[in-house]
Order: structure tokens, then C-alpha cells, then sequence
């Protein structure tokens, strides 16, 4: 097969993709990579040629490889995830609404699109957790514990677009990061990044039987086949918190062979875990190879 990956510059060197990229070559497929926010791209030919039998992306969440993706997506080819589901993930004020609409446990969500206005929120919902609509990786969460802490605040916020605040759910301070390929879950713990002051190393944990069902609901959901769920265990039961879409799977066993079978799946139009690990077919990569 030929696999197009979008791989942004924050994950250059990353384990995931570029062990998946490494284990589909290693079988014998051409994987093509391209950096959308380090490359001139002319968008009309890269997505016309159509040479591809899917495209797969692992990118910032405010970066361009969404829109190269759903570009690729309109011109009629296979991308994974699929390029709405991932839209409507990415952009966590709209996952809130949805995951909310269809019945899954999130907490209530407030969107606004100048920091002041958080202002308004009633000071029964706090603590309060703030964060961008568009953050990934932990980055730019912030808890507060009351309305008077949101001044010092503002100038930190001011930098971002549009935000997001959430009443804070006790735990803790501990994250379930669920992962799943198709059918099959993984779950590990680690430390919550509200509290950074509790070291907790992250490891495999057994997947409690309520939290498997909420994921499994978090994929048909969002209409996503490779994702991840931060799950906060609160006094009212689990909580999911964060949805991502090609997360790190970190912890998972083999965890390179797993997502490439499961992205081999996909671009034939099938389910990860429907076919078999394709048998390997040996074709070296070259040494010092950074994809």
C-alpha cells in the first residue's frame, strides 16, 4: 500500500509515528512523509495527484495538517482518523457540546472568546479548570481555585483564542489515559498535570469494566477508530476530561505493530483487529533514516 503521513515538526523524532512509520516500511509499503508546517505545499497538486490509499496524521492541534488532511478527505481519499471526527475532537468547546449531546460523562463546559469574560462564570462552579479549545499535550491548563485569582490570570490567557472552563473534578491527581485500537483497550495511569506536585509514575493499570464501556462509547461517539481518553475516576464516577485523536500509546505492548495493522485496516476499508498483522516483508531502513 501507499500511506501519506502528515507529521508535524513536534513529532519529528517522536516514537509514535515514527516507529509505525518504520514497521509499515519494514513490511513493505511506501509511507510518504510530509511536514505541513515546514514546507511551501501547493495544495491543489499535493491532494490531486491522488496516489494514495490513505492518509494518516499526527499533528498539533492548532496546526495546518488538519486542513491538508481535509483537503485530502474532499478530494476523495481515505484518511485516519476520518478528517470531521478528528475536527470535531480537536476543537474541545465543540467535543464538549457533542460528547455532552450524546450522553457521555463530561463535565459541564463554558466557551469564551476573550479571557474577561470568564469573569461571568457563577462562583459556584468553582474551582474552575481553564484551558485553549485548541490545546494538546497538557499545555496551558490552569486551575483555579476561586474568582479572584482570574486577574492575575489574564495576561497569560490573552495570548490564546478561544478558551475553555470546566468546574474541576476532585481526584486524586491522577489521569486514566485510556487507549484504543479498534476493539482493543489499554489503560495506564499517570500523573495529572493540575498537580504536578504528586509524582506519580505512569504505568499500566487493569481497565476498570465502567471506563471500558465509556470508551468504547467515546469512539462510536466521535467516529474515531485510533484515539485516547484522559478519564478523572471523581465522587460521581468517571469523568472524561480530554479526547485525542493518534495519541502516544504509550505503555501499550508493541505498541508500533498494533497501530500499524490497525492503520493497514483502515486504509482497505476495514476495522483495526479485523485483519491479521500483514507478514512482514523485510526491506531495509537505511541507517540514520529520520523519516
Amino acid at each position: 500500500m501507499k500511506l501519506c503521513f502528515l507529521v508535524e515538526e513536534h513529532y519529528r523524532h517522536d516514537g509514535m509515528p515514527v516507529e509505525v512509520i518504520r514497521r509499515l516500511r519494514a513490511w513493505g509499503h511506501q509511507v510518504d512523509v510530509l511536514r505541513p508546517g515546514g514546507s511551501l505545499l501547493r495544495m491543489t497538486e499535493v491532494v490531486g495527484a491522488g496516489s494514495h490509499d490513505a492518509w494518516v496524521l499526527k499533528t498539533v492541534s492548532g496546526g495546518p495538517g488538519l486542513t491538508l488532511l481535509e483537503a485530502a478527505a474532499c478530494a476523495g481519499m481515505a484518511t485516519i482518523n476520518d478528517a470531521r471526527s478528528i475536527r470535531g475532537v480537536r476543537d474541545k468547546a465543540l467535543a464538549a457540546a457533542i460528547g455532552r449531546s450524546r450522553g457521555l460523562p463530561m463535565p459541564p463546559t463554558y466557551a469564551a472568546a476573550r479571557p474577561e469574560l470568564l469573569a461571568d462564570i457563577p462562583e459556584s462552579d468553582y474551582p474552575l479548570v481553564v484551558k485553549p479549545a485548541d490545546g494538546s499535550s497538557g499545555r496551558a491548563v490552569h486551575l483555579l481555585a476561586a474568582p479572584d485569582r482570574l486577574a492575575a490570570l489574564l495576561p497569560v490567557l490573552r495570548g490564546e483564542r478561544l478558551l475553555i472552563a470546566q468546574p474541576y473534578v476532585p481526584n486524586q491527581g491522577v489521569d486514566i489515559k485510556v487507549y484504543c485500537v479498534g476493539d482493543d483497550f489499554y489503560a495506564t495511569e499517570r500523573n495529572s498535570p493540575l498537580h504536578p506536585d504528586r509524582p506519580h509514575r505512569e504505568r499500566r493499570v487493569p481497565l476498570p469494566r465502567e471506563v471500558a464501556a465509556i470508551a468504547a462509547q467515546v469512539g462510536a461517539v466521535y467516529g474515531l477508530d485510533l484515539y485516547g481518553l484522559d478519564v478523572l475516576l471523581g465522587p460521581d464516577g468517571p469523568v472524561v476530561v480530554d479526547v485525542n485523536d493518534f495519541p502516544s500509546f504509550r505503555q501499550v505492548p508493541d505498541a508500533a505493530s498494533r497501530v500499524a495493522s490497525a492503520v493497514l485496516a483502515l486504509a482497505r476499508g476495514g476495522r483495526p483487529g479485523a485483519s491479521p498483522q500483514p507478514a512482514a516483508v523485510p526491506v531495509p531502513v537505511a541507517a540514520g533514516d529520520t523519516l
